[in-house]
């Protein structure tokens, strides 16, 4: 089966890459020569997955799945949510980014946070969600230098270490997206057959 995962994020693709099946061959924007910037201006992580999906699918005609990702934080009411990678500004930048929550957080004792995926699937003219939560911890400072985005500060709950300190492996499997990732990769098999 090919599915057309619809991002240019390359760390995202590699990371998921690993936890598909080789039976899903997973295919780039750049192999069906997509360079196309789908905007992501809905106010939902559903929202903005689904845009992206319907985008492809409808523009290519593909089978594709799209995701998107917010890092909620509950003392900073949600945020910095549907706006993770931008919130420090454009254009989007890690370092900035964890700059600006360390800061926002610096006076504040709870530190409570949960990373949240939603997957939207497109396939054979059918649309289906899938969502993953891994709730943990905004740590102090930064831990680690594996990962991306939001990981080196961000601690799951009933752990010591930061995302950014685990192997791709143990990261995939408790994070949100490797969650949301699994409940994809059962669903197909069920589609399969």
């Amino acid at each position: 089966m090919k599915l057309v995962f619809a991002t240019n994020n390359l760390n995202k693709l590699a990371e998921v890459q690993k936890m598909l099946p080789n039976t899903i061959e997973v295919l780039s924007l750049n192999d069906i020569n997509c360079f196309d910037e789908v905007e992501e201006t809905e106010i939902t992580l559903e929202g903005n997955a689904k845009l992206k999906a319907n985008y492809i699918t409808q523009k290519f005609g593909y089978n594709c799945f799209a995701d998107d990702t917010g890092l909620e934080v509950d003392s900073l009411e949600g945020k910095p949510g549907v706006f993770s990678a931008r919130f420090a500004g454009e254009p989007s930048n890690s370092e900035k980014n964890m700059q600006k929550l360390l800061s926002e957080l610096e006076k504040k004792e709870d530190r409570k946070a949960q990373f949240r995926t939603a997957i939207c699937l497109n396939i054979d003219k059918h649309q289906y969600i899938f969502e993953g939560i891994c709730k943990g911890e905004i740590l102090t400072e930064k831990n680690g230098e594996k990962g991306f985005g939001y990981d080196p500060i961000f601690k799951p709950a009933g752990y010591e270490i930061s995302f950014a300190e685990m192997t791709s492996e143990e990261k995939n499997k408790i994070s949100h997206r490797g969650l949301a990732i699994q409940k994809l990769v059962e669903f197909l098999k069920d589609f399969k057959n």
